[in-house]
């Protein structure tokens, strides 16, 4: 069991900071929450709403820790999540990975701006 970090004020939502509140930023947030949990092949269509989404790693990052079963999350379906957990049992937050990522990236961005 992990214990989540306090909450500090919401962070802003784009660039090299990490979003806590991200799902009222998702590109979904205004759609129908049904059409990301189908299955088979239309799972591949519901993928095309993350494209482009300023949250998905946010998003992709809370069903890896939460373990979430069901739908697509992050532009992943549920059986590309399982096999990404399987591939990397060794990440204990991807939460922690994907914001150190993104935090590295914001700053060789600022250096090469």
């Amino acid at each position: 069991m992990t214990i989540a970090p306090a909450r500090t004020a919401r962070p802003v939502a784009f660039g090299a900071h990490w979003v806590e509140d991200w799902a009222p930023l998702g590109r979904c947030a205004k759609s129908d929450p049904d059409a990301l949990f189908v299955q088979g092949a239309a799972q591949q269509t519901a993928k095309v709403v993350c494209q482009g989404c300023p949250v998905i790693a946010e998003c992709l990052a809370d069903a890896l820790d939460n373990r979430t079963e069901f739908g697509v999350w992050g532009g992943m379906t549920e059986r590309e999540r399982r096999a990404l957990l399987k591939r990397r049992p060794n990440i204990s937050s991807w939460a922690s990975l994907f914001a150190q990522a993104r935090a590295a990236q914001g700053d060789q961005g600022a250096v090469s701006a």
